[in-house]
């Protein structure tokens, strides 16, 4: 199993690299809407950056789990108040 905190970094580490090509992906879409293109192209570019951002989620998810489990373990915590934290900050997440 690896180290819980390497696993979290190499996530962080991800996610604000794919945080960086949403954020071009984004300002492309504001370009292409300044430009005056195609309503199809221009909703092509926001379901590619929608789908960027749900993936994106699932990675800051899995380091959020990762995290409580791993200071819930470390403070002596019950390890099953840790998965609930998680699944009420999930289900807020998904409302």
């Amino acid at each position: 199993m690896p180290d819980s905190a390497a696993e979290q970094e190499k996530i962080k580490i991800d996610v604000l690299k794919r945080m960086k090509r949403i954020e071009g992906q984004i300002r492309g879409i504001q370009g292409m809407i300044e430009g005056g293109k195609e309503c199809s192209d221009i909703l092509t570019q926001v379901k590619a950056a929608r789908s960027a951002l749900k993936s994106s989620s699932k990675l800051i998810m899995k380091r959020y789990m990762l995290k409580c489990y791993a200071e819930a373990i470390e403070s002596g915590e019950d390890p099953v108040e840790a998965m609930d934290k998680f699944v009420a900050v999930m289900t807020n997440y998904m409302e």
